[in-house]
């Protein structure tokens, strides 16, 4: 079973106006103790996520794990350590076979149904959400409150991240109703460093 640190960091292309800026928040969130990194681009051509992607593993290296979100082929092309997919993406199956065994495969998940029916693929690790409202989808599924994610880690022993809305107000919660990491997106964009390790204190 893989071992999730406790600050799952999401890089969302969208916030940044080219490499040079996704390059550089990177760097920040690494400076503050971030080991784990997912990069997520819902909007760009194939051509500027690879270029992003690229840029990134250069920029990391090997002092984090760094997780493309939805594009198997990109997380090949980019020698990414795993790939991350959703219920509109490809299957779990599907995106196994393609990236193999040694690379983490993450699922997301949005109700009990969801969940039960990932814990059953070879997914590395489950992610559950949202947890709390959140801006940085187009349109969310509905919130599963904390009490989802106490349904959640009843319903499997795989790794759990708690997704959507989640801050430094609210994180331990999460970790509380039974979730091993929290995934970040909004909460870590101003001054990304500071924010990350106030994160790790918080966490534990």
């Amino acid at each position: 079973m893989v071992e999730i640190p406790r600050l799952y960091a999401i890089v969302d292309s969208a916030a940044f106006s080219g490499t040079a800026q996704v390059c550089a928040y990177a760097e920040e969130l690494l400076a503050g103790r971030v080991t784990l990194l997912q990069y997520r681009n819902k909007n760009g051509s194939a051509r500027v996520m690879l270029e992003q992607a690229r840029a990134l593993k250069m920029v990391v290296g090997g002092r984090a794990r760094l997780i493309m979100n939805d594009r198997a082929d990109l997380c090949l092309a980019a020698e990414f350590d795993g790939l991350h997919v959703g219920q509109d993406d490809l299957l779990p199956e599907s995106a196994r076979r393609m990236i193999g065994k040694e690379r983490w495969l993450g699922v997301s998940t949005h109700n009990p149904e969801q969940l039960r029916e990932a814990d059953l693929t070879s997914a590395d690790y489950l992610a559950v959400g949202p947890v709390f409202w959140t801006m940085s989808k187009e349109n969310p599924d509905p919130v599963v409150g904390l009490e989802g994610v106490r349904r959640a880690r009843e319903l499997t022993t795989k790794p759990l991240v708690g997704i959507g809305g989640i801050t430094r107000e609210n994180a331990r919660l999460v970790l509380d109703a039974g979730a091993d990491a929290v995934a970040v997106i909004s909460d870590l964009r101003s001054e990304p460093r500071k924010s990350a390790e106030e994160f790790f204190q918080i966490l534990g």
